[in-house]
Formats: structure tokens, C-alpha cells, sequence
């Protein structure tokens, strides 16, 4: 999971092997004039070592074993957010390439410990194979939550001082295999498994509104589907993209006789876009469109589209998390992402963002909620590309705080 908190410690160090992983300076491939680039990340920081370390722009050309040298991230951290409190976090990250080829796509598997003030416990592992060749794409999205988190009814009026606190443990296996078709283009399938269990409301609440919420929040919530999914990708580096196109959708048809409590369907599509921005620069602007549609039945109430509720948890900063629920979810953001240290060690963003909900199929729109903010980034691993981010976002009706994620937000 990638737990967004306020950070205020990071007692961060990197284990990384001698050569390079797929840096995302193939995705603006050198000259073989170039010049040897200096980079530093934050291992460098740590060993307080005064030599200028140089690493090479990796060729497009180079057909050597560096391209897969295993680098591999450890970070123990300290934070605070609206939905957690203080939490501790020990997060690992390992990031390869299967072919020496130019091409190939940066593969990666993800995992973290979280535990937090509110006594939630989070466990996530993510993997993101890209076989060789980008011949098959296997995606592996497993988390285990004890999660005590807020509700504050459906659509996008509701009143953000009257939100309750629930509690509930859940697990979420979201398994796909994907085939290439053609260049970038993949389409495959797979399963989905979402149980929730143990809900209970921790606020103290009269009888006929603890009805109400009972009603819409069983003691036990089981989604169980088949996904059909296509994915247009042609980013080389999915940790920290600096230009190309990547389309994602996915059709989820949960049923009974699968084990779900009852049938729905529901179609995501997530498209996003990243380009250097003034061109030949190292600055990015990266676009995101997110749509979260129900299209047939009624979805449990904690599957429902949701700020913060898209698989990494990064929609809507400026609010906390499950701010607004709905039948269906529009949602578009833009970042603007550029260094401000020569080295790269150091660098900035500002973004904004717009989310609508509704809370039934046939009603308009309720109103838009607007977020918007800036950040630094803190170079992770150079080689890699992959970020500390730190954000501070508002929203409306006073909703403010922080937002950090270990790898973009998007």
C-alpha cells in the first residue's frame, strides 16, 4: 500500500547492487556523445561520502547484463495522517528487467509493514512481472487491512462534519495474467477476491441511525469476480514515467455462485498521460483520468467508488480518505513534476485535482470537489527513479493535510 502520511522521520537506507536497473533516461535516449551524468539519491546522503559518484546513461544500444542487476529498496519510516495518526512504516521495493533489451519494462515487487496510532495494521504486496520480450504482463495485488476508518454516507453533499468511525478487517486478492497483442497492447484476465469482516461502528450513535448504517454496512461484505481487463502501455519505467500513454480498463463482473453476496459488475478506466514539458527538459506534466463506473447491480458499500479507495490509495489528495462515496466516480488530476537540485536528489510538484460522485445510476452529478497543492520529491534511488513524495493538499470546506507516498502518485 502506498500509506499516505505526514513525514517527519526517515531513518532510510538502500541495499542496491554494483550496476543499474532500467533508468528513465530511456525514455530519452542519449546520443553516444553524452556526457556522464551526476546523480545523487538518498544512500549517497546517508554515507556522507564526499566522492562524486558518476553513473553512466545507460545505452539504448547496450546489450550487457547491467540492464538486469536486481536493485532493491529499504525504507523505515515515521509519519502521520487524518486517517492513521502517528504510524510507523518498514517498506521494501525490488525493481529488475528480464531482457537486456531497450525496450523491456521495468518490472517491480513491492511490499510494507504499517502500524498506526488507531491500532490499524496494514500489509500490502504488490507485484508487476513483464516477462521477456514484454511477451506477458502478471499482476499481483494482495493487502491485509485492520482498518478503523471513516464513512460519511453517499454522493458528493455530504456533510464532513458528520462522519462515522467504523472498524473492520479485510483482505483483497486482485490476481491478473495479461498477453501482449500487439506492441504495448495487452488483454487477459483474472480474479478478484474482496472480503470484509468484523464491521462494526465504533462511534456512539442513536439507535435509529445505528439501524441505518447497519443497513447499508452488513457485519460481513464478500465481492468474488472475474476481470476481464485490456492495458495500452508504453512507458518504459511504471515506477516514474517521463513520457508515453497508459490506458487500463477493466471490467469486473462479481456473482453469487462465485461466493460475492450478490451480483454487480463494474468497469474502471484509468488513462494517463506524461510528457516533458518544455520539451528536451527533464520537467514532466503528467495527466490522469479516472472513472470508476457501477454498470449493473449494487456493489457492497466498502467497494463502492471512493476518494482514496482506487487500488494504491492515491485519489483525491486534499481530503481523507472515503471523504465521498458513490455509485460512480469521475475524477481527473494534473501534476507538473520538476527538479530543482542539478543532481536529482531533489525535486517539486504542484497539482491539481477534480472528483464527482453519484450516488445513484440515474442522477446527474452531485457537484465537483476540487483539490489541489504542491510537494517535494526525494530521490529514492537514482537508478530506478523512484521518489519519496511529500505533498501538502487542500480541499473544501477546509479539508487540509498531508499526502506522502513512497513512488509517484500516479
Amino acid at each position: 500500500m502506498n500509506l499516505k502520511f505526514t513525514f517527519f522521520l526517515l531513518l532510510g537506507f538502500l541495499m542496491k547492487g554494483d550496476l543499474f536497473a532500467q533508468s528513465d533516461s530511456l525514455q530519452h535516449p542519449p546520443s553516444s556523445t553524452s556526457k556522464m551524468v551526476l546523480e545523487k539519491d538518498i544512500s549517497d546522503l546517508l554515507r556522507g561520502s564526499g566522492k562524486k559518484e558518476k553513473h553512466k546513461i545507460l545505452d539504448p544500444n547496450d546489450t550487457s547484463d547491467d540492464r538486469t542487476k536486481k536493485q532493491f529498496s529499504f525504507i523505515p519510516a515515521a509519519g502521520y495522517s487524518l486517517q492513521t495518526g502517528f504510524a510507523g512504516i518498514l517498506s521494501a521495493n525490488l525493481a529488475y528487467s528480464n531482457d537486456t533489451a531497450s525496450d523491456q519494462k521495468l518490472s517491480s515487487i513491492s511490499t510494507s509493514v504499517t502500524y498506526t496510532e488507531y491500532n490499524q495494521t496494514l500489509v500490502p504486496l504488490t507485484i508487476n512481472i513483464w516477462t521477456k520480450n514484454n511477451k506477458y504482463n502478471i499482476i499481483s495485488d494482495n493487502r491485509y487491512i485492520d482498518y478503523p476508518s471513516n464513512i460519511y454516507g453517499v454522493g458528493g453533499r455530504t456533510d464532513p462534519n458528520k462522519g462515522h468511525q467504523i472498524a473492520f478487517y479485510a483482505v483483497k486478492l486482485h490476481e491478473t495474467i495479461l498477453k501482449s497483442v500487439a506492441k504495448n497492447f495487452y488483454v487477459g484476465a483474472g480474479f478478484y477476491l474482496d472480503k470484509f469482516w468484523g464491521i462494526t461502528v465504533l462511534d456512539s450513535v442513536t439507535r435509529r441511525l445505528n439501524n441505518i448504517i447497519n443497513r447499508q454496512l452488513k457485519s460481513t461484505e464478500i465481492a468474488s469476480s472475474v476481470v476481464l481487463k485490456a492495458l495500452y502501455d508504453n512507458r518504459l519505467n511504471q515506477i516514474n514515467a517521463k513520457n508515453g500513454w497508459f490506458v487500463n480498463t477493466v471490467y469486473r463482473d462479481s456473482r453469487t455462485f462465485l461466493g460475492s453476496d450478490n451480483d454487480w459488475q463494474s468497469l474502471l478506466i484509468d488513462v494517463r498521460k506524461y510528457l516533458p514539458f518544455p520539451s528536451h527538459s527533464k520537467n514532466t506534466l503528467a495527466l490522469w483520468s479516472f472513472n470508476w463506473l457501477t454498470i449493473g447491480g449494487t456493489p457492497p458499500y466498502l467497494l463502492m467508488p471512493s476518494t482514496g479507495w482506487d487500488d494504491q490509495y492515491n485519489t483525491g489528495r486534499g481530503y481523507i480518505q472515503g471523504r465521498f462515496r458513490g455509485n460512480n466516480m469521475f475524477y481527473f488530476e494534473s501534476e507538473y513534476r520538476f527538479n530543482i537540485s542539478r543532481n536529482g536528489f531533489l525535486g517539486g510538484v504542484v497539482f491539481g485535482n477534480l472528483q464527482y460522485f453519484t450516488p445513484e445510476i440515474s442522477q446527474q452529478f452531485q457537484v465537483l470537489s476540487p483539490g489541489y497543492g504542491g510537494g517535494l520529491r526525494l530521490k529514492l534511488n537514482k537508478h530506478s527513479g523512484a521518489n519519496l513524495c511529500i505533498d501538502y493538499g487542500f480541499g473544501k470546506d477546509g479539508s487540509r493535510g498531508f499526502f506522502v507516498n513512497l513512488g509517484e502518485v500516479f
